[in-house]
């Protein structure tokens, strides 16, 4: 099982937030990265657009599925890693480093995320 960083917050679809804002960046968990095997496509909100948490915004195609990328929080996406999506492969091989997805300034409550040790307890139970 991949390490979960401290000073991240996460959600129950497997996406993390970093960052206390007014902009947050968003990414998947390495947690989910292992569970879909080799990310071939990434798909992301455009910049500009406006997201509101737990709607679907994007997705992630792997080798075995495709997952719907969930907004873990509201506001207006102001920034996407072109990077990642020109080489999907950094879900895998760098999650919370070079493999974020896009950065949000976040607009109302972002009360339902989880900490670490939350996430944690969340994926243990899981297989």
């Amino acid at each position: 099982m991949s390490s979960i960083p401290d000073g991240l917050r996460y959600t129950k679809e497997h996406e993390w937030v970093a960052g206390d804002g007014p902009t947050v960046t968003v990414g998947i968990t390495a947690y989910a990265a292992d569970a879909l095997g080799d990310v071939v496509y990434v798909q992301v909100p455009e910049a500009g657009s406006t997201v509101a948490a737990g709607d679907a915004v994007g997705e992630v195609e792997s080798t075995k599925s495709v997952s719907d990328i969930y907004a873990p929080v509201g506001g207006e996406v102001v920034e996407v890693n072109q990077t990642v999506v020109d080489d999907p492969s950094l879900v895998n091989s760098d999650p919370y480093g070079e493999g974020w997805l896009f950065r949000v300034r976040v607009e109302g409550d972002t009360g339902d995320l989880l900490s670490a040790e939350e996430y944690a307890a969340l994926t243990s139970g899981e297989s």
